[in-house]
């Protein structure tokens, strides 16, 4: 199994856990201007992918053997440099997303949600923050915890998910998720914790869930 890390523009990671996948990257893809900060701070990468209306001249002449130029402008440099690196996966490699929140709230918000759209055509896929990691849920099944760790799930899609858990201090019986926050901020209550659909759900549901300290 390969790691491919996407290096996003938003803040750049200060957390022992991004740091690692970030070091131990196998591919690193920094999506625009989020080159110029890997240069700065003397990380090799591999790709540089976007439109580059936010790379500077200075780092397009530098990086030019690098740079993947996408000029549509219908999808982001984040989707570009999704779509751009699971043509390089093979199944069973990993996807992991750095860098995709801070700056701009908007933009964080942004990068999250297409979790379940990029899981669609690559299911091993997951954002690292600071805090914790995105990961999405297309499918009922089981997940590793630890007790006490903070759990939030999040409906990114326009149609209402009916959902039910177990292993988590806050039990979700069949509750319809057709808010952001209506399964936010719960708790894992064993090393553990499963969450069941019920009914349609094609776009699944986004997990957060917090760093043991």
């Amino acid at each position: 199994m390969k790691q491919y890390v996407i290096m996003a523009a938003g803040d750049f990671p200060v957390h022992p856990e991004p740091l690692a996948v970030l070091k131990n990257a196998d591919v690193l893809v920094a999506c625009d201007s989020a080159a110029a900060g890997l240069v700065e701070r003397g990380i090799r990468f591999d790709y540089v992918v976007g439109d580059m209306d936010s790379l500077s001249e200075k780092y397009r002449e530098l990086l030019r053997e690098k740079l993947i130029h996408i000029r549509e402008q219908d999808t982001n440099d984040l989707q570009k440099a999704f779509r751009f690196t699971r043509e390089l996966c093979v199944p069973g490699d990993r996807i992991t997303i750095l860098g995709a929140a801070g700056k701009r709230e908007d933009h964080t918000i942004a990068n999250i949600s297409l979790l379940t759209d990029f899981a669609q055509s690559h299911p091993e896929i997951r954002i690292l923050t600071d805090t914790g990691v995105f990961f999405p849920v297309l499918e009922s099944g089981e997940f590793p915890s630890f007790l006490g760790q903070a759990i939030s799930i999040f409906n990114p899609g326009c149609d209402p998910v009916l959902l039910s858990s177990g292993g988590l201090v806050y039990p979700l019986d069949k509750l319809k998720l057709s808010k952001w926050w209506t399964a936010s901020l719960n708790k894992a209550a064993a090393e553990s914790f499963t969450l069941s659909f019920e009914g349609e759900h094609k776009d699944g549901v986004i997990v957060f869930a917090v760093y043991a300290e």
